[in-house]
C-alpha cells in the first residue's frame, strides 16, 4: 500500500506538470479577454482534475498504510497542502473560468510537493502527543484554510505582474522580483538536497540540547553551521564554520543557508539567460487578464479561507492543546505565527472593506499574507525549536 501511495503521488506530480504546459498553451492561444473556453483549457483542467484524483488516491492509500491521517510531518503536510491548493483552484476555476490561475497555481503546487519530498517520507508510528483524532481535524482544516488563502496570493501575483511596469526599476519591481527570487530559492533547496541525497551524504554530531542533555544530530548537507557544543563523529565530513545555540536547529538552519546559496546562484544564471527580470519574462502571459475579475478572486479567496483557517489553526488547535498539554495557549513559535497570520488577514479584510483597498493594494497585501504562511511553513518549522518541532 505504501508503494502504491508513492506511485500515485508521482503520477499526480507528472499530470500537474503536463497541465502547466497545457494552461500555457491556452493562455498563448487567447486573442481576447473574454471568449469561449478553448480546447487547450479543457485539456488543462481535465489533466489537473486527473492529477488531483491521483493525489487523493495517494492521500487515502497512505492513510490506510500508516493508520493515521498523513499530515504528521513535513513531507506529509507539504503534499497535503499542495493537494488542498489544487482543490481550491479547481473550485474557483469552475466559478470564475480563469485559466491563467492554473498557470500560476500549479508551479507552486509542484514546488510544495517537491519541497516535501526532500524530507523523510518513511511511514513511522505517531509519537504519543499526535495520537489523537484532533490530528486530522486540526491539521487538515488549517491546511485547507491556508490553501484557499494562498489562491488570493496567486491572484495577487497575476495582478502585480500585469500592472507593474517592468521597463524601469522601482520599489514595485524590486519586491515583485523578490517573490520570484524566493521561488527560485525553493527550487535551489530541492536541487541541492537531491544532489547530496544521491550520494547518501550524512554527517553526525554529538551535541548538547537546550535541556542540557547529550544528543545526536544528523546533517544531510555539509555543515556550514554546527550544533551547540557539537562534536563531529562521522569521518571524512566537513567541520562547521560556526556553532549555534541550542534553541536553533543547526541542521535545519544549515539547510536554509545552502538553499539560499544555491538558489541565489540559480537565480543569477536565469537572469543571465533571459537578460531580464523573471517577472518580466512571465508578463506576456498576463496581457489579456481581466484585472477586476482577478481582484475579485483574490478577495473571495480570503473571505472563504479566513474563517476556515480560524477554525483549523486557532480554535481546533487550542482545543487540542488543552487536551494534550493542559493549556490552550503557550506562546510556542507555531502558535505565535498562526496568530500573526490570523491578525494579518483580519487586517486585510478590514482594509479591504472599510478603507477601500482594492486592486494593486489588495494584491500586495495578499502576497505578504502568503509570505507569512510560507515563513511559518519553512523557517519556523526548520529553524526555531518548539513543541511543534516534530513536524
Amino acid at each position: 500500500m505504501a508503494a502504491l501511495s508513492s506511485t500515485l503521488l508521482e503520477i499526480a506530480f507528472i499530470l500537474y506538470l503536463v497541465a502547466i504546459f497545457l494552461f500555457g498553451g491556452s493562455i498563448r492561444d487567447k486573442r481576447k479577454k473574454i471568449e469561449k473556453v478553448s480546447k487547450w483549457t479543457v485539456l488543462a483542467v481535465g489533466t489537473t482534475i486527473a492529477g488531483f484524483i491521483a493525489n487523493i488516491g495517494y492521500f487515502i492509500t497512505r492513510w490506510i498504510a500508516s493508520g493515521h491521517a498523513p499530515v504528521s510531518n513535513l513531507f506529509e503536510f507539504a503534499t497535503a497542502f499542495g493537494m488542498m491548493l489544487v482543490l481550491a483552484f479547481i473550485i474557483l476555476y469552475f466559478i470564475y473560468k480563469v485559466a491563467i490561475l492554473g498557470l500560476f497555481t500549479l508551479p507552486i503546487v509542484l514546488l510544495l510537493i517537491a519541497y516535501g519530498s526532500m524530507f523523510p517520507s518513511d511511514i513511522t508510528p505517531l509519537i504519543p502527543s499526535l495520537q489523537s483524532h484532533w490530528l486530522y481535524i486540526h491539521v487538515t482544516t488549517a491546511a485547507l484554510g491556508q490553501a484557499i488563502l494562498a489562491i488570493s496570493a496567486i491572484a495577487g501575483i497575476i495582478h502585480l505582474v500585469t500592472v507593474v511596469d517592468q521597463k524601469k526599476s522601482s520599489k514595485k519591481t524590486f519586491w515583485l522580483e523578490s517573490i520570484m527570487y524566493v521561488l527560485v530559492v525553493t527550487l535551489g533547496f530541492i536541487l541541492i538536497t537531491t544532489i547530496f541525497r544521491s550520494f547518501d551524504y550524512q554527517a553526525d554530531f554529538n551535541w548538547v540540547d537546550k535541556e542540557g542533555k547529550e544528543a545526536v544530530m544528523s546533517f544531510q548537507l555539509p555543515a556550514l553551521v554546527g550544533p551547540n557544543e557539537g562534536e563531529l563523529v562521522t569521518e571524512g565530513r566537513f567541520e562547521p564554520l560556526l556553532e549555534l545555540p541550542a534553541i536553533i536547529s543547526a541542521a535545519k538552519l544549515n539547510t536554509v543557508i545552502w538553499s539560499v546559496l544555491i538558489g541565489t546562484i540559480l537565480y543569477g544564471i536565469l537572469r543571465l539567460i533571459f537578460r531580464k527580470r523573471i517577472s518580466a519574462v512571465i508578463k506576456p502571459f498576463t496581457k489579456n487578464v481581466n484585472l477586476e475579475l482577478v481582484d475579485e478572486i483574490g478577495y473571495r479567496s480570503v473571505a472563504i479561507g479566513f474563517p476556515i483557517f480560524t477554525l483549523g489553526a486557532l480554535i481546533f488547535a487550542m482545543i487540542w492543546a488543552q487536551i494534550a498539554w493542559t493549556r490552550f495557549w503557550g506562546w510556542d513559535p507555531k502558535e505565535v505565527w498562526a496568530l500573526i497570520t490570523w491578525l494579518f488577514y483580519a487586517a486585510y479584510l478590514h482594509l479591504r472593506l472599510s478603507k477601500g483597498w482594492h486592486g494593486e493594494k489588495s494584491a500586495w497585501l495578499a502576497v505578504i499574507g502568503f509570505a507569512i504562511i510560507m515563513f511559518n511553513l519553512i523557517f519556523v518549522n526548520l529553524v526555531i525549536a518548539g513543541l511543534h518541532s516534530y513536524a
